[in-house]
């Protein structure tokens, strides 16, 4: 039992206290429980005694006051095949939040309960007064109270019960999110706000307490018992029984001393002594009537003498008043005369210092100034006075013409006096005549009277209705916010959970990843003996045939992302298979951790960046090149491709409109000018890609028709391999062929340098030694490696710079590689080489064997699972690497490739001239020797 600060004494092991007696045990009170306070302190501790049948007594203690009783009492419940009302006692037990009935209160077993942490609640309007339903998942349980402020008592009650259980299972069950930050939980006493009813008072008698010491309802009625319950009703009778044979004293369970009776009992003895009765008043024999009789009659005079005092006081109060208005009136007039007096008095003063000063003047000049001043004063004075005696006919003038208009408007009110009159003289008439109209259709006004009482009542019925509708609107506006406000708390849960389930998902991939790392290096290790191998084999070949797709994942990672790449690599090599599974794990691994990334605020400064501010602003802003070395969301990468591409190619689209249309139409005509090149590498094109697999894709007739349009545009270039997977790339992002059309026309003409894709590619091999001198400053511990081995790392990155890193690089990483490149250039490609080497350079410098080295720079950069971290070293720890540098190292480089080049073509002339001279002399030879033999 749940007491506040009060302590209970737990009753005996064979002792059994009725739900009727926990409800006398405090609790917190309804207006406590809201979060207001009326300032009631709790009474004194009251004892409720159960006599047990061996004669000890069990006592329970509380602290009830009028508002805190516990939620407790008798309600009609429906049931039973005949669906009849039975009276039960209903407590609520707030450790479990379920509501528990009884036949009465004296009961020990319950005969069922209902669960009301997941119930709602509801009443019908057409139903019985009082009614109420109670759903929970299970059933519908049907109730009725008394009357409609019970029943309003009930569902506000456990409204606020199932709340707060809903709150103390939350905090008890509280799960923290990765971060290490709890869920919020909003207590109910800040959502005062969110009370759409007010609070309806606790029915005195219908619950709690008194509801207890009062007799059940129909007990006597057989439609009262339980017949699903028999053996429960047959343990409660005996019980109650056994109570009433060993305590004869006790009325009921619910007994009480309380002293406030006994105090009641005297004062209660000494007011029906006080007060004579109707029939000693009667009666003529007793001496107290001629008593009684003198005192009436003093009262009377009494009360005649107050009166005539009350009159008189009256008189002399109005004289009084009247004595003070006159008063007050001679008061202000004597004010007016002193304020006349003492502006008499105030120009006299003046005369008299005048007079003195022209009296005390020594000479007839300063007397003679004194005149003049006098007379300059007396000047200002008549214009003053001639401004007043404008402004005095200005506002008679004024006044004038008020009352000019006074006058029209009072004609005016005369004239509808006369036409209110002559109304009402019409109105006197009509009236009449409706009273004469009236006395002959007496019958038919008394047929109208009877319909328009019906019409009251039926209005009256509708005004009730519509009254009921409202509170049945405000409840249920209340029901669906406590309902939201649950829902919100478990979606918070479940969110919760989830983000758990995917932390440990991740760590579990992550771990699995280490142990098939383990497992591929004891594979590879030679100090194992034959059986220890063998057994590591078949570990491994176990590892590599489980499927990850087959495992069980909250949210599954599929083998294909968005753009329709495949994640993981498929190696045909039985040996690389274990490489695979490990690099799948960790991929997954940060793409589980992602998954609760928020790309609101992203979203939002692309769409303030790109799309709000005027395009000479989009083209040099060093926020979007920031913006664009991060990555941008593939809900705007389309559209700043094509914005990107646009800005390139704006003078030649507007110079050519129907560039694009016109070249199809060639490639159309002249299907022998067309390179056959491109029929053989479009089945070659993205074969990781599901999109690009099937032949009959309409991607790829989408890309033959962009390399035959891009042939025919530059004519020097035509169709080299490559670009087939440029345009592809551009296919899958834009859609539109001719944005992938322009878009490679960019690449190759705009952002690569001259001569990359010409026949002897010297554009790109100059790149390539701009690499390896910045390798050597950079990464010099490498560069030596490498170079030990005799590696040559051109020939794996030539592919790289050829093709942008398509099929090299993961697609997650490879278009935030593209986002930066399509803004900045080919330095770009630079950094993210150097980048792949610096984030592989442990691994590498580990390797000592050329043609391992070889096959690790082939698979190496699709195993880059942390895109942000590779991003990171590209733009940071690859600085400085400006664009000036590396133009100055290319022009160096090409002078160098260009004169090697010369050298080469002067060999191979010399080389062909001397094959000419040895064919001559072998032609003379046979000559000769056929003269000779003539």
């Amino acid at each position: 039992m749940e007491s506040d600060g009060s302590s209970s004494t737990p009753p005996p092991p064979d002792v059994h206290v009725s739900p009727a007696d926990e409800c006398v045990g405090s609790e917190e009170t309804q207006q406590q429980r809201l979060g207001r306070s009326d300032g009631a302190r709790d009474k004194n501790d009251t004892q409720i005694h159960n006599t047990l049948p061996d004669g000890t007594s069990a006592t329970l203690r509380g602290t009830p006051t009028s508002s805190s009783t516990k939620l407790c009492g008798y309600l009609n419940k429906q049931g039973g095949p005949l669906k009849a009302w039975k009276s039960r006692w209903f407590v609520y037990e707030e450790k479990s939040c379920q509501l528990f009935y009884y036949r009465m209160a004296q009961d020990i077993n319950p005969l069922g309960k209902v669960d009301l942490s997941c119930a709602t609640f509801s009443y019908p309007l057409q139903g019985e007064e009082g009614t109420f339903h109670i759903q929970t998942p299970e059933r519908t349980v049907i109730l009725k109270a008394a009357n409609r402020d019970a029943q309003m008592y009930w569902l506000q009650q456990l409204q606020l019960k199932r709340t707060l259980y809903r709150e103390q299972q939350a905090e008890h069950k509280s799960i923290s999110r990765p971060d290490n930050h709890k869920l919020e939980s909003t207590p109910l006493g800040n959502n005062s706000h969110a009370d759409f009813l007010p609070i309806v008072k606790t029915p005195s008698g219908l619950v709690g307490e008194e509801a207890a010491s009062l007799p059940a309802p129909g007990l006597n009625s057989p439609l009262n018992m339980s017949i699903k319950h028999p053996l429960i009703e047959l343990q409660n009778t005996m019980r109650s029984f056994r109570n009433r044979h060993s305590q004869e004293i006790r009325q009921s369970v619910f007994h009480i001393d309380d002293s406030t009776d006994k105090q009641k009992t005297p004062s209660s003895k000494t007011s029906t002594l006080a007060v004579p009765t109707a029939c000693s008043s009667q009666s003529p024999e007793s001496p107290a009537n001629a008593r009684s009789e003198q005192d009436l009659s003093s009262i009377s005079t009494i009360r005649k003498s107050k009166e005539t005092s009350k009159s008189l006081e009256l008189k002399d109060t109005s004289r009084q008043q009247h004595e003070k208005l006159y008063l007050a009136e001679e008061v202000k007039a004597q004010k007016e005369l002193v304020l006349l007096l003492h502006k008499v008095l105030e120009a006299a003063q003046l005369e008299k210092r005048t007079c003195a000063q022209f009296l005390a003047a020594e000479g007839e000049q300063e007397r003679l100034e004194l005149l003049r001043h006098g007379e300059r004063h007396a000047a200002e004075l008549r214009d003053h006075l001639e401004s007043l005696q404008q402004e005095n006919e200005n506002l008679r003038r004024d006044l004038n013409q008020r009352d000019a208009h006074i006058a029209e408007l009072q004609e005016s009110v005369q004239l509808l006096m006369h036409k209110n009159q002559a109304k009402q003289e019409v109105i006197l008439k009509l009236s009449e005549k409706l009273t004469v109209c009236g006395e002959d259709q007496h019958c038919t006004n008394g047929l109208r009277s009877e319909a328009l009482k019906q019409l009251t009542i039926e209005n009256e019925n509708l005004k009730d209705d519509l009254k009921a509708y409202k509170t049945q609107n405000q409840y249920l506006n209340s029901e669906i916010y406590h309902l939201t406000t649950l829902w919100r708390k478990s979606c918070a849960q479940e969110q919760s959970l989830i983000v758990k389930c995917a932390v440990l998902e991740a760590s579990s991939s992550q771990t699995e990843s280490r142990y098939l790392g383990i497992l591929q290096k004891l594979q590879e290790s030679k100090e194992l003996n034959p059986e220890q191998r063998e057994a590591v084999k078949k570990v491994v070949k176990d590892a590599v045939r489980a499927d990850l797709s087959t495992a069980v994942k909250l949210n599954s990672i599929r083998d294909y992302d968005e753009y329709g790449f495949r994640i993981a690599m498929d190696y045909k090599v039985e040996d690389l298979k274990l490489l695979a599974k490990i690099q799948a794990l960790e991929i997954r691994s940060p793409a589980l951790l992602n998954q609760e990334e928020c790309d609101g605020p992203l979203l939002a400064r692309c769409a303030q960046l790109l799309f709000g501010r005027p395009e000479g602003e989009r083209s040099s802003s060093t926020e979007l090149k920031n913006l664009l070395r991060t990555g941008l969301p593939r809900e705007y990468r389309a559209r700043v491709w094509r914005f990107m591409t646009q800005t390139r190619t704006k003078s030649l689209k507007e110079r050519h409109p129907n560039c694009y249309q016109e070249l199809c139409e060639k490639s159309r005509t002249s299907p022998h000018l067309v390179p056959r090149q491109i029929q053989l590498d479009l089945d070659r094109t993205l074969t990781s890609n599901q999109y690009f697999s099937p032949p009959s894709s309409p991607l790829i007739q989408k890309l033959e028709r962009v390399l035959q349009a891009f042939s025919w545009q530059n004519p020097t270039i035509g169709y080299v391999q490559g670009l087939n997977r440029l345009a592809a790339i551009a296919l899958l992002i834009l859609q539109d062929e001719e944005d992938a059309f322009w878009c490679l026309e960019v690449i190759v003409d705009y952002i690569m340098p001259p001569h990359y894709y010409t026949k002897d590619l010297v554009g790109c091999q100059a790149d390539q030694r701009v690499l390896k001198d910045l390798m050597s400053e950079k990464l010099p511990r490498l560069t030596a490696h490498l170079e030990a081995l005799k590696v040559d790392v051109s020939l794996i990155t030539v592919e790289w710079f050829l093709v942008l890193f398509v099929e090299s690089l993961p697609a997650r990483i490879l278009f935030k590689v593209w986002d930066a490149f399509l803004y900045e250039g080919i330095k770009v490609i630079f950094r993210y080489a150097l980048a792949l080497f610096k984030y592989k350079e442990e691994s590498i410098l580990k390797i000592n064997d050329s043609v391992e080295m070889y096959q690790f720079l082939r698979i190496f950069p699709y195993t880059i699972a942390d895109g942000r971290k590779l991003t990171s070293i590209a733009f940071n720890d690859m600085n400085p690497l400006p664009m000036k540098l590396l133009q100055n190292r290319r022009a160096a480089h090409l002078e160098r490739l260009h004169a090697e080049i010369k050298e080469l073509e002067n060999l191979r002339e010399a080389f062909k001239a001397e094959q000419v001279q040895c064919k001559d002399k072998e032609l003379d030879t046979l000559a000769s020797e056929d003269e000779e033999e003539v």
